[in-house]
């Protein structure tokens, strides 16, 4: 008898974007499971890079301190070109991470085992293990119109293969799923079976790439390096401990059969990518490596899913919807991204607070974010691997055309600059009130004071990814006439017709209340009593912030200027629970703030 279960939320697929929504949803109290059909995790190899848009959400989670701990940090790039000794020679140096509102203005580098590791650490605390060696072997999704639209249903049937002994048949499970996430890698079972197509382009280059101990006198083996000679392309991305990685530009009789004109990969050994390294590298020297942990070859390919979801109940996420060149270290960042845009709005609708149609704007955004990133990645990695500027070819990259490039990229590449554009979760029609603060973007970092003990605390920290709406209300000057103006307002949404109270669910178990209200100063932190913000913003005593500097001077200050808020008015800023800036409005515009609301919330009906 095959075995049947039901799951409100079945992940296939625990590489980083699987393992990522499995932690949030495991945070936001959801039912799910999460299967792989490997019995083990990435060894070593693959992805490395944490871009500083991807620390600031893991440190939302709570996850960003043992990566910050142990990876390598990059902060700096170095630039080489063809110099006239027939070597190259070292043309400049720049900030790695050209994001100036960046939290953590550097890259993490560090193995994807290691990272794997932190997410699987977290859920094995919360009693949750991955399901392996499990695969899929078909899945079907409901006809039926009013069945698919009904959040409690569960439309999706999946068959599991329970993979035993390679001589004995697979045990079957049948498990019926609300919602499924593919987050099953670039060979996409679950994209396949829906039958999306991967739109784009593979290009003519070939790359190598190897994780190994060098022993060499090159002076910038410990930063990241963009290096462009004669004899082709690399890059440099120094590793945890004593460890590089080199990306390597390979020539098609490196790489190919020469009968069969494929890539032969046994011919892409470490001794063979050592000695194009040492070409590349001439004058300086790579003797044998005193140790090697990975190598592998790709050719750069730039594809996005055509779509992202099937009826809003199948979706998928990560490599399964894009592919890129891993230079400019985006894949595994997209791919976490992606579902961390997802899971609080599956744990919402799941929860039965949010409409089924919050779900479109998954693809909505993240789908436009794919196509925009493989168009940068296109231009990049033609730069990157296209022949130096020299004096027998002036046509080639010139080093002021690849750094003009490589610094315009920054707020992209970085993940700083992803921005999403209005639609039922992104309402700009109140910019003007905090322009400096971009409605789409995530909320920009800044230190406040809390009013109640001095304590600096930076803005980030206290958004955590928890599901909730984070309503930031910037108060103003608290003179008498502002404080009159505050306490109408607390009476405004103490109204039962307000968004606050029709649509701020209580917490129950591990699910959060809607809301999570901050109001924020300006002012002299010796002048204001925290105890005169009214009771409806003043949740707790660590929630009043002001805008000033600590007790030393050096921390904090100068928010309402960067801004550009009005300290003679109150300015809501509302942060999805994602730290993106859903809506900012002027108090006097409270009806806008139930209209956003109301066109993806749920009423709450008063229990009888």
């Amino acid at each position: 008898m095959v075995k049947e279960s039901r799951v409100d939320v079945l992940i296939i697929g625990a590489g980083p974007s699987g393992l990522m929504c499995a932690n949030a949803l495991a945070g936001a109290g959801v039912d799910f499971r999460i299967v792989d059909n490997r019995p083990i995790g990435v060894p070593a190899g693959q992805a490395d890079g944490i871009q500083p848009r991807t620390i600031e959400v893991l440190q939302s989670y709570g996850l960003a301190e043992p990566l910050l701990k142990d990876g390598a940090q990059m902060h700096l790039c170095a630039f080489y070109n063809p110099g006239p000794n027939g070597g190259i020679e070292r043309t400049g140096r720049a900030a790695d991470v050209t994001a100036p509102t960046a939290r953590y203005p550097f890259k993490i580098t560090i193995a994807q085992s290691t990272i794997e590791a932190v997410f699987i650490d977290s859920l094995k605390s919360q009693g949750i293990a991955v399901d392996r060696p499990i695969a899929p072997s078909s899945l079907e999704i409901s006809e039926d119109a009013e069945e698919l639209l009904n959040p409690l249903s569960y439309p999706v049937k999946v068959v599991l293969d329970h993979m035993l002994p390679s001589d004995t048949a697979p045990e079957q499970e049948i498990v019926h799923a609300k919602f499924v996430v593919g987050a099953d890698g670039a060979h996409s079972w679950v994209r396949k079976t829906l039958g999306f197509s991967m739109d784009g382009e593979q290009s003519d280059y070939i790359w190598g790439v190897i994780d190994f101990v060098p022993d060499t006198d090159f002076p910038d083996i410990r930063n990241r390096c963009a290096i462009h000679s004669s004899n082709g392309s690399c890059m440099i991305i120094p590793r945890e401990g004593d460890k590089v990685r080199f990306y390597l530009q390979m020539s098609d009789k490196d790489v190919m059969d020469p009968v069969t004109g494929r890539i032969d990969k046994a011919k892409v050994t470490a001794e063979r990518l050592i000695d194009v390294a040492r070409k590349t590298f001439y004058p300086y020297t790579v003797n044998e490596p005193k140790e090697v942990d990975w190598c592998s070859i790709y050719i750069i390919g730039q594809r996005v899913a055509s779509k992202f979801s099937a009826k809003d109940r199948v979706f998928i996420a990560g490599d399964a919807c894009h592919t890129h060149s891993p230079k400019a270290g985006q894949g595994m960042n997209a791919s976490m991204n992606d579902t961390h845009n997802l899971a609080w709005k599956l744990a919402q609708v799941l929860r039965g607070r949010a409409d089924i149609s919050l779900l479109k704007t998954y693809e909505l955004e993240r789908q436009k974010y794919a196509q925009d990133l493989i168009d940068f990645d296109r231009e990049f990695s033609a730069l990157f691997s296209g022949k130096p500027r020299t004096s027998d070819n002036e046509e080639g990259v010139s080093h002021e055309q690849f750094l003009t490039a490589f610094q315009a990229s920054g707020g992209f590449s970085s993940g700083i600059g992803v921005h999403y554009m209005p639609s039922a979760i992104v309402d700009t029609a109140h910019q003007a009130c905090a322009p400096s603060i971009a409605i789409g973007q995530r909320m920009l970092p800044q230190i406040f004071v809390r009013v109640a003990d001095a304590r600096p605390v930076e803005i980030h920290d206290m958004l955590p990814s928890d599901t909730r709406f984070k309503l930031l209300v910037f108060v103003g000057l608290l003179t008498s006439e502002q404080l009159g103006k505050v306490g109408r307002l607390a009476e405004e949404l103490e109204l039962p017709t307000s968004f606050l109270q029709k649509y701020n669910h209580p917490a129950e178990g591990k699910a959060q209340s809607m809301f999570d209200i901050i109001p924020i100063a300006a002012g002299n932190k010796d002048d204001v009593n925290y105890l005169d913000i009214p009771p409806t913003f003043r949740t707790h005593w660590s929630k009043v912030l002001i805008d000033d500097t600590d007790v030393t001077g050096r921390l904090g200050g100068g928010a309402y200027e960067r801004f550009g808020i009005d300290p003679k008015e109150i300015t809501m800023v509302v942060v999805r629970p994602d730290g993106y800036v859903g809506m900012i409005a002027p108090s006097t515009a409270v009806e806008s703030m139930d209209k956003y609301f109301g066109s993806f919330l749920i009423v709450r009906q008063e229990k009888p």
